[in-house]
């Protein structure tokens, strides 16, 4: 009950103070962060995030999805159930290595592209961004 009773509070101290600085002062915070959006610097980073999305980010689906139709195709061969399942088992162990290695690259590349555009932006705002 504390935490919505603080909520309550919170949200009612926002909107009392946010209608005190008016639109205008809106319309100004909105402006410089247009003006930093803007900037070549943060444009290039939203450049490499996308180029990211597009390429690294599908590393670790895409893997997930060869390791499951090789396990799949390992439990579907030919001997007892008891075989078979000791197969699919073998075969997911077997490519644990590579599902670790695609989440760590999509992790670091994640991780990466962040800290680049975090740097890029605090640049901007050096030479007066906002």
């Amino acid at each position: 009950m504390r935490g919505k009773a603080g909520l309550v509070v919170g949200l009612a101290v926002g909107y009392v103070l946010g209608t005190r600085a008016g639109r205008e002062r809106y319309e100004q915070i909105k402006a410089q962060w247009l003006k930093l959006w803007h900037t070549a610097p943060v444009q290039n980073q939203v450049a490499k995030v996308t180029d990211f999305a597009k390429s690294t980010a599908m590393a670790l689906p895409s893997t997930l999805w060869d390791t499951a139709v090789k396990v799949g195709k390992a439990a579907s061969t030919k001997g007892t159930p008891g075989q078979r399942l000791d197969s699919a088992i073998k075969v997911g162990k077997d490519n644990a290595d590579d599902l670790e290695a695609a989440a760590k690259k999509s992790a670091e590349a994640v991780k990466t592209a962040a800290d680049d555009v975090i740097d890029d932006v605090a640049k901007a705002q050096g030479r007066g961004g906002a």
